[in-house]
């Protein structure tokens, strides 16, 4: 299998704006959000599908999700971090945390725009677990 978007990520071949990492799962921010803080966080293994991946590393990626999730909550200040497996776009296993306050928020689709690096690269650093 070809590289993914994300093993590149993984790897350091491709820049991003991580939020956080450990030994098994690395979560960053998606270039092309639906809403401020929409967050990625994958394994760094690249195995397609979320169901594939084995037990241990599962476990790993939910852990991420909820540590991620109860931080953008808390930074953000919003009332509900949506979780979204999707599974399309990327053969990578990976779930999209989606902070909102309204059910429209959690609904948006991702923005087409070229992205704000600088503004990326503050809020990581506003999220970034130290």
């Amino acid at each position: 299998m070809q590289d993914s978007i994300f093993t590149k990520i993984v790897s350091g071949e491709i820049p991003s704006h991580k939020v956080y990492e450990d030994d098994q799962t690395l979560a960053f921010l998606n270039i092309y959000p639906s809403v401020e803080g929409h967050t990625l966080v994958i394994p760094k293994v690249q195995i397609e599908y979320l169901w594939d991946l084995d037990d241990a590393t599962y476990q790993a990626v939910m852990a991420t999700t909820k540590k991620v999730a109860l931080r953008l909550k808390e930074v953000l200040g919003v009332e509900r971090v949506g979780e979204r497996v999707i599974g399309l776009d990327v053969p990578h296993a990976h779930v999209h945390l989606v902070p909102f306050t309204a059910a429209e928020e959690f609904y948006a689709p991702e923005t087409k725009e070229e992205p704000d690096h600088s503004a990326l690269a503050a809020l990581a650093d506003r999220l970034l677990f130290s």
